[in-house]
């Protein structure tokens, strides 16, 4: 009889290049690391890490998590993050990732939505007790039943993770690894609200194939990943790329630029993994002479309605791969040419890579008929995107949709058929990655006090930036704080102007 294909999850994966080179270089922390979470910087060989993900999986099983239950983890972009991700698959657990910038109503709204078991966090973060939030966020939400932590100083009653990396492995369950279970909950702000997005291995895997194609990365390279990894985007672009490719995965939280030219040169990274703004200043600066290991760059275009407008790169030793994001939906990617300027997207099915004949299908792009860009492929979950059913139509079916419409207002050149995106979706505003709605910000306005000023304006480095008059400052970091707002957001509403 013969028996049905199983396609490939992470961890099988990882198991495969374990299995190949169990003693090359697998994972690579940050050098400043110590600054950002207290711990020193560790370097793991696939056989290392393999030791460390068997720990903690069996840590998951012994606490009494069951398979296909759900593991929420807040943490930076560290090797704890690679190593927990891929034991709570091991384990048969379905990660729900939670962006270090949300703040505590978020935390459990999300912990809540998803009905997590458990959650795992560090202590600190850049100064900012995450073991609190985690705590705090836990004692309001029903289905947790376990609370993890890497670092010192935990709060009582977390369990030490760092322990359990210390001791030998115990004792783990067989998993059924199929590509098409559940690997991951992640997090989107749309017009209609907050909306968890799941997704199966087989859907990360496509988003990683479809950059690592398009931008052409070598078997073996040495990746540096410089982008938040809690998010579809994030997870595609450094873990799934990482084990697609079966080399070393350097990892970077963001952002330190000389840390980061010194991990680029110290790692000799072949592969940048950044927000398309910063790689674009990289590029500006000599990229040759200051990081002359490079031979790939992928920048990520969180607005992607500015990679039309953007600069020409002009660093040829390196080329420049645009990958558009579109929230949770998906993602496609485009590989600048020789003139280093962004490549015309056409609606319809694209290959990765994109202008290779008989090239696997990535996705497809389309116009939808509200002049939106619409999206479909294996990485797109329609089913988390569904419109909500019509009040008073409940048992009336509605037409099946077969592509998820981004919001993103999309129109077609004439001359080249092109799409071209011309603005974010209506209602919605990002500040350094982070997604809200406009409401949200009336609201906050409101606390301010009367004649206060907050508004958002564009910015081209993230998407808009919360600005107030210089007397309202000090009062509106006062109100966002007293909305519960995660200290680390307040910051990243200030600019050098003294903006909030």
């Amino acid at each position: 009889m013969n028996q049905p294909a199983i396609s490939p999850t992470l961890d099988t994966l990882f198991q495969r290049t374990l299995m190949r080179q169990p003693h090359a270089l697998a994972l690579l922390d940050p050098l400043n690391k110590a600054r950002v979470t207290g711990h020193q910087p560790r370097r793991m060989t696939y056989a290392e890490a393999d030791t460390a993900i068997e720990a903690l999986s069996a840590h998951f099983v012994e606490s009494g998590l069951p398979a296909n239950s759900v593991i929420a983890i807040q943490l930076p972009n560290t090797v704890e993050f690679v190593l927990t991700v891929l034991a709570a698959h091991r384990a048969g657990l379905v990660v729900a990732v939670l962006p270090l910038l949300w703040r505590h109503a978020e935390l459990t709204a999300a912990l809540n939505r998803t009905a997590a078991r458990a959650i795992v966090t560090m202590s600190t973060v850049d100064g900012v007790s995450y073991a609190d939030l985690a705590m705090h966020a836990a004692a309001e939400a029903f289905s947790i039943r376990h609370v993890c932590g890497f670092g010192g100083d935990l709060p009582e009653g977390m369990a030490s993770l760092d322990d359990v990396l210390a001791r030998p492995p115990g004792l783990t369950r067989a998993v059924i690894q199929d590509g098409r279970k559940a690997a991951m909950i992640s997090f989107d702000v749309t017009a209609e609200g907050f909306r968890p997005v799941p997704r199966p291995h087989f859907s990360l895997i496509a988003g990683g194939l479809a950059m690592s194609l398009e931008a052409d990365i070598r078997q073996g390279a040495t990746v540096m990943a410089a982008f938040a990894p809690m998010s579809f985007a994030g997870l595609a672009s450094s873990l799934a790329v990482w084990l697609l490719s079966g080399g070393t995965l350097a990892l970077h939280h963001p952002f330190e630029n000389e840390v980061l030219e010194q991990q680029i040169n110290a790692h000799e990274c072949e592969v940048l993994i950044a927000p398309a703004q910063l790689a674009l200043r990289l590029g500006d600066a000599d990229l040759a002479a200051r990081m002359p290991s490079l031979r790939n760059v992928i920048g990520l275009w969180r607005a992607p309605e500015q990679v039309a407008a953007s600069d020409a790169w002009i660093a040829p030793h390196a080329p420049l791969t645009d990958v558009y994001l579109f929230g949770e939906a998906g993602l496609f990617g485009t590989r600048r040419g020789e003139d280093g300027m962004p490549v015309p997207v056409m609606p319809g099915p694209h290959g990765a890579p994109r202008e290779q004949s008989g090239s696997s299908i990535a996705g497809e792009i389309l116009l939808t008929p509200k002049g939106t860009l619409g999206l479909r492929g294996a990485m797109v979950p329609i089913a988390a995107y569904a419109p909500p059913q019509p009040v008073g139509e409940t048992l009336t079916a509605q037409p099946p949709r077969d592509y998820v419409d981004t919001g993103y207002a999309a129109r077609l050149d004439r001359p080249s058929g092109a799409i071209c995106i011309t603005a974010p979706p209506s209602g919605i505003m990002a500040v350094g990655g982070y997604r809200f709605l406009s409401n949200d910000l009336q609201e906050w306005a409101r606390r301010l006090g009367q004649g206060a000023l907050l508004t958002a304006l564009p910015d081209r480095l993230s998407g808009h930036r919360l600005a107030g008059r210089a007397q309202d400052n000090a009062r509106a970091r006062e109100a966002l704080s007293e909305l519960g707002l995660n200290p680390l957001m307040v910051e990243a509403f200030r600019d050098r102007s003294g903006s909030v």
